[in-house]
Protein backbone atom coordinates (compact mmCIF):
# COMPACT_ATOMS: atom_id res chain seq x y z
CA UNK A 1 0.00 0.00 0.00
CA UNK A 2 1.15 3.67 -1.03
CA UNK A 3 0.05 6.77 0.55
CA UNK A 4 -2.78 8.98 -0.98
CA UNK A 5 -3.76 12.48 -0.25
CA UNK A 6 -5.50 13.42 -3.09
CA UNK A 7 -9.19 13.02 -1.19
CA UNK A 8 -7.63 15.54 1.37
CA UNK A 9 -6.31 17.66 -0.59
CA UNK A 10 -9.44 18.01 -2.93
CA UNK A 11 -11.59 18.72 0.30
CA UNK A 12 -8.96 21.31 1.62
CA UNK A 13 -8.97 22.84 -2.02
CA UNK A 14 -13.03 23.44 -2.21
CA UNK A 15 -12.85 24.59 1.48
CA UNK A 16 -10.48 27.32 0.94
CA UNK A 17 -11.93 28.07 -2.70
CA UNK A 18 -14.98 28.77 -1.21
CA UNK A 19 -14.24 30.94 1.82
CA UNK A 20 -11.75 33.05 -1.12
CA UNK A 21 -14.96 33.56 -3.42
CA UNK A 22 -17.37 34.46 -0.50
CA UNK A 23 -14.73 37.05 0.72
CA UNK A 24 -13.63 38.51 -2.39
CA UNK A 25 -17.71 39.03 -3.28
CA UNK A 26 -19.32 39.27 0.25
CA UNK A 27 -16.91 40.37 2.66
CA UNK A 28 -14.82 42.63 0.83
CA UNK A 29 -17.49 44.44 -0.20
CA UNK A 30 -18.99 45.07 3.19
CA UNK A 31 -15.56 45.90 4.42
CA UNK A 32 -14.84 48.52 2.04
CA UNK A 33 -18.54 50.17 2.62
CA UNK A 34 -17.95 50.17 6.77
CA UNK A 35 -14.64 51.53 5.78
CA UNK A 36 -15.92 54.71 3.52
CA UNK A 37 -18.74 55.55 6.19
CA UNK A 38 -16.23 55.74 9.21
CA UNK A 39 -14.03 57.83 6.80
CA UNK A 40 -17.13 60.14 6.31
CA UNK A 41 -18.03 60.53 10.11
CA UNK A 42 -14.15 61.44 10.60
CA UNK A 43 -14.65 64.22 8.81
CA UNK A 44 -11.92 63.37 6.13
CA UNK A 45 -14.62 65.10 3.87
CA UNK A 46 -13.06 62.85 0.64
CA UNK A 47 -15.65 60.23 0.91
CA UNK A 48 -13.24 57.38 1.53
CA UNK A 49 -10.40 55.25 3.00
CA UNK A 50 -8.60 53.06 3.29
CA UNK A 51 -10.46 49.29 3.26
CA UNK A 52 -10.32 47.11 6.36
CA UNK A 53 -7.64 44.77 6.17
CA UNK A 54 -8.78 41.05 6.31
CA UNK A 55 -8.71 39.20 10.02
CA UNK A 56 -6.12 36.96 10.62
CA UNK A 57 -8.71 34.08 9.97
CA UNK A 58 -9.56 34.64 7.05
CA UNK A 59 -6.23 35.90 6.15
CA UNK A 60 -4.80 32.37 6.11
CA UNK A 61 -7.46 30.46 5.24
CA UNK A 62 -8.46 32.52 2.38
CA UNK A 63 -4.68 33.04 1.51
CA UNK A 64 -3.90 29.43 0.86
CA UNK A 65 -6.20 28.84 -1.85
CA UNK A 66 -4.04 29.84 -4.88
CA UNK A 67 -1.44 27.68 -3.76
CA UNK A 68 -3.59 24.49 -3.03
CA UNK A 69 -5.11 25.11 -6.32
CA UNK A 70 -2.18 24.33 -7.94
CA UNK A 71 -0.72 21.60 -6.19
CA UNK A 72 -3.98 19.87 -6.83
CA UNK A 73 -3.81 20.54 -10.29
CA UNK A 74 -0.47 19.22 -10.85
CA UNK A 75 -1.07 16.19 -8.86
CA UNK A 76 -4.26 15.51 -10.52
CA UNK A 77 -3.06 15.69 -14.06
CA UNK A 78 0.76 15.77 -14.11
CA UNK A 79 2.78 14.70 -11.71
CA UNK A 80 1.54 12.98 -7.98
CA UNK A 81 4.36 12.02 -5.45
CA UNK A 82 4.11 8.97 -3.25
CA UNK A 83 6.24 6.62 -0.47
CA UNK A 84 6.86 3.02 -0.90
CA UNK A 85 5.79 1.75 2.63
CA UNK A 86 6.72 -1.98 2.06
CA UNK A 87 9.22 -4.27 0.29
CA UNK A 88 6.96 -6.05 -2.54
CA UNK A 89 9.13 -4.26 -5.20
CA UNK A 90 12.39 -4.94 -3.45
CA UNK A 91 14.68 -4.29 -5.38
CA UNK A 92 13.36 -1.88 -7.86
CA UNK A 93 12.11 0.41 -5.04
CA UNK A 94 12.87 0.06 -1.44
CA UNK A 95 10.98 1.07 1.93
CA UNK A 96 11.21 4.26 2.34
CA UNK A 97 11.65 5.81 -1.41
CA UNK A 98 9.59 8.86 -2.51
CA UNK A 99 8.91 8.69 -5.78
CA UNK A 100 6.85 10.61 -9.05
CA UNK A 101 4.17 8.89 -10.58
CA UNK A 102 3.24 10.58 -14.45
CA UNK A 103 -0.68 11.18 -14.15
CA UNK A 104 -1.12 11.62 -18.14
CA UNK A 105 1.00 9.11 -19.79
CA UNK A 106 -1.73 6.74 -20.04
CA UNK A 107 -4.36 9.52 -20.36
CA UNK A 108 -5.55 12.24 -18.84
CA UNK A 109 -8.07 11.25 -15.73
CA UNK A 110 -10.66 13.75 -13.79
CA UNK A 111 -9.08 13.69 -10.27
CA UNK A 112 -11.20 11.37 -7.59
CA UNK A 113 -13.21 9.78 -9.91
CA UNK A 114 -10.18 8.49 -11.99
CA UNK A 115 -12.71 8.30 -15.13
CA UNK A 116 -10.60 8.90 -18.50
CA UNK A 117 -11.62 11.53 -20.44
CA UNK A 118 -8.47 11.55 -23.25
CA UNK A 119 -7.24 8.46 -24.23
CA UNK A 120 -3.06 8.88 -24.76
CA UNK A 121 -1.01 5.79 -24.18
CA UNK A 122 -1.76 2.10 -22.72
CA UNK A 123 0.43 0.23 -19.89
CA UNK A 124 3.47 -1.81 -21.13
CA UNK A 125 4.78 -5.31 -20.18
CA UNK A 126 7.84 -3.87 -18.03
CA UNK A 127 6.28 -0.78 -16.87
CA UNK A 128 5.98 -0.14 -13.04
CA UNK A 129 2.71 1.72 -12.55
CA UNK A 130 0.38 2.37 -9.84
CA UNK A 131 -3.22 1.64 -9.60
CA UNK A 132 -6.13 0.94 -7.03
CA UNK A 133 -6.68 -2.37 -5.70
CA UNK A 134 -9.29 -4.20 -8.01
CA UNK A 135 -10.43 -5.40 -4.54
CA UNK A 136 -11.63 -2.30 -2.91
CA UNK A 137 -10.84 0.52 -5.61
CA UNK A 138 -9.72 2.38 -2.75
CA UNK A 139 -6.01 1.30 -1.55
CA UNK A 140 -3.42 2.23 -4.11
CA UNK A 141 -0.88 -0.19 -5.32
CA UNK A 142 2.31 -0.47 -7.18
CA UNK A 143 3.65 -3.71 -8.95
CA UNK A 144 5.33 -4.02 -12.42
CA UNK A 145 2.92 -4.67 -15.65
CA UNK A 146 3.54 -8.19 -16.72
CA UNK A 147 0.92 -8.99 -18.44
CA UNK A 148 -1.41 -6.79 -21.23
CA UNK A 149 -4.92 -7.57 -22.60
CA UNK A 150 -4.55 -10.58 -24.68
CA UNK A 151 -1.62 -12.01 -23.21
CA UNK A 152 -1.24 -15.67 -21.47
CA UNK A 153 0.98 -14.99 -18.64
CA UNK A 154 2.74 -18.17 -17.91
CA UNK A 155 4.29 -18.45 -14.19
CA UNK A 156 6.03 -21.90 -13.36
CA UNK A 157 9.41 -22.69 -11.34
CA UNK A 158 9.51 -19.15 -10.94
CA UNK A 159 10.55 -18.16 -14.35
CA UNK A 160 7.70 -16.11 -16.38
CA UNK A 161 7.27 -16.83 -20.40
CA UNK A 162 4.45 -14.17 -21.89
CA UNK A 163 3.01 -15.98 -24.72
CA UNK A 164 4.87 -18.89 -24.99
CA UNK A 165 8.23 -17.06 -24.94
CA UNK A 166 10.18 -17.57 -21.76
CA UNK A 167 12.21 -14.31 -20.26
CA UNK A 168 15.43 -14.51 -20.06
CA UNK A 169 17.53 -14.49 -16.83
CA UNK A 170 20.66 -13.63 -15.68
CA UNK A 171 22.01 -14.52 -11.94
CA UNK A 172 23.07 -11.81 -9.99
CA UNK A 173 25.09 -11.55 -6.71
CA UNK A 174 22.56 -12.52 -3.52
CA UNK A 175 20.68 -9.28 -2.47
CA UNK A 176 21.04 -8.42 1.30
CA UNK A 177 18.08 -5.95 2.43
CA UNK A 178 18.98 -3.41 4.93
CA UNK A 179 16.21 -5.14 7.08
CA UNK A 180 17.31 -8.56 6.91
CA UNK A 181 20.64 -11.03 7.24
CA UNK A 182 18.74 -13.23 4.80
CA UNK A 183 20.54 -13.47 1.33
CA UNK A 184 18.32 -13.42 -1.09
CA UNK A 185 18.71 -15.17 -5.42
CA UNK A 186 19.00 -11.99 -7.16
CA UNK A 187 18.67 -12.34 -11.41
CA UNK A 188 18.59 -9.96 -14.05
CA UNK A 189 15.21 -10.43 -15.83
CA UNK A 190 14.39 -8.94 -19.41
CA UNK A 191 10.78 -8.02 -20.00
CA UNK A 192 9.57 -6.37 -22.80
CA UNK A 193 13.00 -5.02 -23.11
CA UNK A 194 13.28 -3.79 -19.45
CA UNK A 195 16.08 -5.24 -17.93
CA UNK A 196 15.30 -5.07 -13.69
CA UNK A 197 15.89 -7.20 -11.38
CA UNK A 198 13.59 -9.54 -9.74
CA UNK A 199 14.54 -11.51 -6.08
CA UNK A 200 13.29 -15.42 -5.33
CA UNK A 201 13.42 -16.84 -1.38
CA UNK A 202 15.79 -19.95 -2.04
CA UNK A 203 13.24 -22.91 -0.59
CA UNK A 204 10.38 -21.25 -1.13
CA UNK A 205 8.03 -23.31 -3.25
CA UNK A 206 6.61 -22.15 -6.57
CA UNK A 207 3.07 -22.87 -5.79
CA UNK A 208 -0.13 -20.38 -5.33
CA UNK A 209 -1.78 -20.69 -1.76
CA UNK A 210 -5.38 -19.86 -1.73
CA UNK A 211 -6.04 -17.40 -4.44
CA UNK A 212 -9.02 -15.22 -4.49
CA UNK A 213 -11.54 -15.94 -6.66
CA UNK A 214 -11.62 -12.78 -8.64
CA UNK A 215 -13.50 -11.44 -11.64
CA UNK A 216 -11.76 -13.68 -14.42
CA UNK A 217 -11.13 -16.59 -12.50
CA UNK A 218 -11.80 -19.03 -14.99
CA UNK A 219 -8.92 -17.73 -17.28
CA UNK A 220 -6.46 -18.60 -14.58
CA UNK A 221 -4.91 -22.66 -13.86
CA UNK A 222 -3.17 -23.14 -11.02
CA UNK A 223 -0.62 -25.91 -9.86
CA UNK A 224 1.75 -27.22 -7.77
CA UNK A 225 4.58 -25.08 -10.28
CA UNK A 226 2.71 -22.02 -10.85
CA UNK A 227 -0.10 -20.89 -13.09
CA UNK A 228 -1.40 -20.04 -16.45
CA UNK A 229 -3.62 -16.86 -16.90
CA UNK A 230 -4.78 -15.18 -20.27
CA UNK A 231 -5.41 -11.83 -19.50
CA UNK A 232 -8.84 -10.10 -20.01
CA UNK A 233 -9.57 -7.39 -22.69
CA UNK A 234 -9.31 -4.13 -20.75
CA UNK A 235 -7.33 -6.07 -17.62
CA UNK A 236 -3.33 -6.11 -16.54
CA UNK A 237 -1.68 -8.65 -15.00
CA UNK A 238 0.58 -7.37 -12.29
CA UNK A 239 3.50 -8.63 -10.42
CA UNK A 240 5.88 -7.38 -7.42
CA UNK A 241 9.70 -7.66 -8.42
CA UNK A 242 10.37 -9.55 -4.87
CA UNK A 243 8.06 -12.69 -6.11
CA UNK A 244 8.30 -14.79 -3.20
CA UNK A 245 6.82 -11.51 -0.91
CA UNK A 246 4.38 -9.32 -3.35
CA UNK A 247 0.39 -9.77 -3.03
CA UNK A 248 -0.15 -9.49 -6.62
CA UNK A 249 -2.50 -10.85 -9.80
CA UNK A 250 -1.71 -14.03 -8.98
CA UNK A 251 -3.47 -13.92 -5.99
CA UNK A 252 -6.24 -11.33 -6.16
CA UNK A 253 -6.54 -11.27 -10.19
CA UNK A 254 -6.63 -8.75 -12.67
CA UNK A 255 -6.76 -5.04 -12.68
CA UNK A 256 -9.09 -3.33 -15.33
CA UNK A 257 -7.94 0.34 -17.18
CA UNK A 258 -10.50 1.78 -14.56
CA UNK A 259 -7.97 1.16 -11.75
CA UNK A 260 -4.84 2.83 -13.19
CA UNK A 261 -3.52 5.91 -11.22
CA UNK A 262 -0.33 6.28 -13.46
CA UNK A 263 3.38 5.38 -14.71
CA UNK A 264 6.22 5.23 -11.65
CA UNK A 265 9.27 6.68 -13.55
CA UNK A 266 11.80 8.36 -10.87
CA UNK A 267 13.16 8.23 -7.32
CA UNK A 268 13.36 11.83 -6.54
CA UNK A 269 14.88 11.34 -2.51
CA UNK A 270 15.16 7.89 -0.07
CA UNK A 271 16.84 9.79 2.97
CA UNK A 272 18.38 6.36 4.43
CA UNK A 273 19.82 5.66 0.71
CA UNK A 274 20.84 8.82 -1.16
CA UNK A 275 22.25 6.30 -3.84
CA UNK A 276 18.94 5.12 -4.72
CA UNK A 277 17.68 8.24 -6.03
CA UNK A 278 17.23 7.94 -10.03
CA UNK A 279 15.49 6.46 -12.63
CA UNK A 280 13.09 3.74 -12.20
CA UNK A 281 13.49 0.72 -14.23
Amino acid sequence: MITDYSILLFILTVVTGGVWLFDLFYLAPRRAGVSGVAGDAAGTGTGAAKPAGQPLWLEYTAGFFPVLAVVFIVRSFLYEPYSIPSGSMTPTLLVGDYILVNKFTYGIRLPILNRKIVEINHPKAGDVMVFRHPTDGVEDLIKRVVGVPGDRVDYHNKRLSINGQTLKYEQQPDYLGDDSLVLTKRYSENLNGIRHSVLETEGRPPLITAPDNFPGRDRCQYDDDGFSCTVPPGQYFMMGDNRDDSSDSRYWGFVPDQNIVGKAFVVWMNFHQLGHIGAIH
